[in-house]
């Protein structure tokens, strides 16, 4: 890999971190900020990019907030990839509208799935709520702001991705 992208990736995951001390009201602690620089990474810097910072800054939201759901989040961090890997797929693919309202819906709805069979039905309805909100707000301003840092993210770097 060049310097400039680690470098980049680097950044995407200090934003990340920043973003998973800003949380969101929730039944449980980990809904933040942290997933917007991820959503970012995929669409400048590739989905692999996106992937590795968006289960960083799930990791880091959740140590700040006490790993509350113990190894659990370890799942969550892996859902958290792949919902942001497939994210900068469709958005590379100029499938803008369809990357975010899937990402939005399979992060609200999809990835809280396995707390419904391993807590119960009432933590399931409790969360989602929470991570519709956050997920409305983290893609938000990562569709906000990725056309504004375009520019500054040279071509070759968009067109060389970080491959899983």
């Amino acid at each position: 890999m060049k310097s400039r992208m680690l470098i980049l990736l680097a950044l995407f995951s200090a934003l990340s971190a920043v973003g998973a001390a800003i949380k969101i009201p929730a039944i449980v602690g980990s809904v933040a900020f942290d997933v917007f620089p991820a959503l970012l990474a995929a669409a400048l810097l590739g989905s692999g990019a996106g992937a590795i910072v968006g289960a960083l800054g799930h990791l880091l939201s959740a140590l700040i907030a006490g790993f509350p759901l113990g190894p659990m989040h370890g799942l969550i961090a892996i859902e958290m990839a792949v919902l942001v890997y497939i994210f900068g797929v469709l958005y590379k693919k100029n499938k803008k509208v369809i990357a975010s309202i899937l990402f939005i819906l399979a992060n609200a709805f999809a990835a809280p799935l396995p707390f419904l069979f391993l807590m119960n039905s009432a933590f399931y309805v409790a969360i989602v709520p929470s991570l519709l909100i956050g997920s409305i707000i983290n893609t938000v301003i990562a569709l906000a702001a990725i056309p504004r840092l375009k520019a500054l993210v040279k071509q070759d770097i968009i067109k060389s991705e970080i491959k899983l």
